[in-house]
């Protein structure tokens, strides 16, 4: 990768669409964009006369040939995302018009931009820190309010301001501990080592609360896998149709209809659900539905909690009480579904050896239990609402979504948390504060690598490979 290069990328989703939209960076975009435009008018000009945030009216052409009709807007350094000469050229919705359009652009000098190149530019031209590169992968991955509302959030900066606080205590700490091993004959007075201790611990507190917000991050950023489980026909298609809101999955009165698992996300209370409908557990047919049914212990073992459906209109089985020890280690949710039917159903209440404990006992917690008619979709509010206080306690706070870390912050934060509980240590029992330096030093480069302030090609490359090519 040449930062040197002028790089094109379709900016818009590929497919049948209004408008298409082909983005150009770097120092001869201006220039590329001049050999493939023709203004059309009296005050259309070409890209390089235009002034900078205008938009130029004319055709893409190549060969002599009239590509498409664009709109060409001119915005040139530092007063780009990138903090380079940018031009976005507006053709036609569709894969051919964009197609050509972009072809043309890269036969006249640019290169085919790699994903999230636009937005690696931008953060190694100081335009955003790592952290609030990251944040614009979340955006564009949003799938519910909040999730937006935590990638604006980070975006904005918010969680950069802390960090870099953050960073900045450690440093002055390191500084003054450098300062008296560089002067091995001055002890530091008693005063000196409590305020500098002081320091570490505040910073170590600061630490446990972004660490505190990393599952609730998780959540936003990729939500969390809930499987909905039970004998067949109890109604586990209609339930995740209901929690979806359309009709994803075969509905049918057979036994076994749901031969292979069904993902779809569904947005409960602002939090990204990926709701898996499983095979009916029971004891395969044929060798399709034994493979459906392998299948489901795999999405069971892979989610965060369950949904176990039972049907209310039939009572226990031996299946349900094998399935629901089976799933007593797993958060879950009892779904009592078929209520407008005669109730025939009777949970266990907590007796010795009932597969339903008392809450507490073995440390497994009495799951919650929602009655539902799946059919009617009686109670599946109530059902969300169960959803939400299983996956995320609380109400959701506007200071938690400024802060809630990725897995990538969470592993950095949890190293110079490490490092720095060492340092204080070390600090305490009087060892060599050369020990002390080594530790806060692996702590400040640790925190940096949340903002960017610590990298390699390897963690860029990581990062920025994740990105949508045209971001």
């Amino acid at each position: 990768m040449f930062l040197d290069d002028t790089i094109a990328a379709i900016a818009t989703p590929l497919g049948e669409g209004g408008l298409a939209v082909i983005r150009l960076s770097g120092a001869n975009a201006l220039a590329v964009a001049d050999k493939s435009f023709s203004p059309v008018g009296k005050s259309s000009l070409k890209p390089s006369a235009a002034p900078t945030h205008t938009i130029q009216y004319g055709k893409i052409v190549r060969d002599g040939r009239d590509v498409d009709e664009v709109l060409v807007a001119v915005m040139r350094a530092p007063r780009t995302f990138t903090r380079e000469d940018t031009v976005e050229i507006t053709c036609h919705g569709g894969l051919l018009p964009a197609k050509l359009v972009l072809d043309t652009v890269l036969a006249n000098g640019a290169r085919a931009a790699e994903p999230g190149e636009f937005t690696r530019r931008a953060f190694l031209n100081g335009r955003l820190d790592l952290a609030q590169a990251e944040a614009v992968a979340d955006l564009i991955h949003s799938r519910t309010e909040l999730a937006l509302r935590a990638a604006n959030e980070q975006l904005a900066g918010k969680l950069s301001q802390r960090i870099n606080q953050l960073r900045d205590d450690l440093m002055r700490t390191l500084a003054h501990v450098e300062a008296y091993i560089d002067f091995p004959e001055e002890d530091i007075p008693q005063e000196t080592s409590a305020q500098l201790l002081a320091r570490l611990e505040r910073g170590v507190a600061f630490m446990d609360e972004l660490l505190r917000t990393a599952d609730e991050g998780q959540i936003l950023r990729r939500g969390i896998r809930a499987a909905i489980v039970g004998r067949p026909n109890v109604g586990k298609s209609s339930l995740l149709n209901q929690l979806l809101g359309h009709d994803r999955a075969i509905v049918s009165p057979i036994a076994g209809t749901t031969r292979d698992t069904i993902e779809e996300t569904a947005n409960i209370r602002g939090l990204p659900v990926v709701f898996v409908d499983t095979a009916g557990l029971r004891e395969a047919g044929d060798e399709i539905e034994r493979e459906g049914i392998r299948r489901s212990h795999e999405s069971l073992a892979r989610a965060e909690f369950i949904l176990h459906v039972l049907d209310a209109s039939e009572p226990l089985t031996a299946a349900d009480e094998k399935y629901l020890a089976e799933f007593a280690g797993k958060k879950r949710i009892l779904v009592r579904n078929k209520i407008d039917l005669p109730r025939k159903l009777e949970l266990p209440q907590g007796r010795a050896g009932s597969p339903l404990p008392a809450d507490g006992a073995h440390g497994v917690t009495r799951p919650t239990v929602v009655d539902v008619c799946s059919v009617r979709g009686q109670g599946i509010e109530a059902l969300k609402d169960a959803i939400k206080e299983l996956v995320w306690a609380g109400e959701v706070r506007a200071e938690m979504l400024q802060v809630a870390i990725s897995s990538r912050h969470q592993d950095a934060l949890a190293r110079a948390r490490a490092a720095a509980l060492l340092a204080i240590g070390s600090f305490r029992s009087g060892q060599h504060l050369e020990l002390v330096a080594v530790d806060l030093r692996i702590a400040v480069n640790a925190v940096g690598e949340i903002v960017g302030k610590t990298t390699t090609e390897d963690l860029l490359d990581s990062i920025f490979s994740q990105f949508c090519i045209g971001k």
